[in-house]
């Protein structure tokens, strides 16, 4: 299945490094500070909403995120959100940026083993820029990659891009991610190959049910592509 691949794709955020469970302690505390203007679950689906209502113009990553908190505590509090709590929400924006880069079980193993391999290999993520490469910069880990993609959102024509600047065709072209709808999906319609391995938490955007496609397959963990890989 995987005997033509001439380049492997990786996600970063949640394949590579801890990234969502920063989204959803910052969540928490949000909810936290507005208790006073309603219920968690009602004060977190109108965070949901205006982060949805907000992607085409802010994009996705933290500053898009704490500018909807700060529109979000506004709405909630009918312009009248305390000083010290807008305050304590810019600093929940600032604090996610400066979060250590916690790489997931393995990561490095496989990579460093695929690149001494001498597999292709590419950082393919979206978000914001500085951010992302302040991310992969602390990580350790661009010394294994041969390119890296920061891509304003993850859809056919930005995969599309990404494979023609790569000079492959796209059934030589392998990702390997952790969401169905970013890195999976438009992958397969695109007649490439994905591999997807889930992290514990998913941000309810990202969440699709029941791929099937032949060219789509499931691991449990990152070190299973040595098995599939046949590395």
């Amino acid at each position: 299945m995987y005997s033509n691949i001439k380049t492997i794709a990786f996600d970063a955020d949640d394949t590579l490094w801890i990234n969502e469970t920063y989204f959803r302690e910052a969540e928490a505390e949000f909810c936290e500070l507005l208790k006073d203007y309603g219920d968690k679950e009602e004060i977190d689906t109108k965070l949901f909403n205006t982060e949805i209502q907000n992607l085409e113009l802010y994009g996705y990553g933290i500053k898009g995120f704490s500018l909807s908190m700060m529109e979000c505590a506004l709405e909630i509090t009918n312009n009248q959100v305390p000083h010290n709590i807008m305050e304590r929400i810019i600093q929940i924006g600032k604090d996610m940026l400066n979060k250590p880069v916690i790489l997931l079980e393995n990561v490095e193993q496989v990579l460093k083993t695929l690149h001494e391999k001498g597999m292709r290999l590419v950082l393919a993520t979206k978000g914001d820029l500085l951010d992302q490469e302040r991310k992969l910069e602390k990580s350790g880990l661009d010394k294994y990659f041969h390119h890296i993609e920061v891509m304003s959102d993850k859809k056919e024509k930005d995969y599309t891009k990404l494979i023609k600047h790569l000079d492959i065709e796209p059934e030589e072209f392998l990702m390997i991610g952790n969401s169905l709808r970013s890195d999976v999906l438009p992958v397969l319609k695109l007649g490439a190959k994905a591999i997807y391995v889930p992290f514990h938490t998913t941000w309810q955007h990202e969440v699709v049910h029941d791929v099937e496609d032949e060219n789509f397959e499931e691991l449990e963990g990152i070190l299973d592509l040595f098995n599939v890989l046949k590395v």
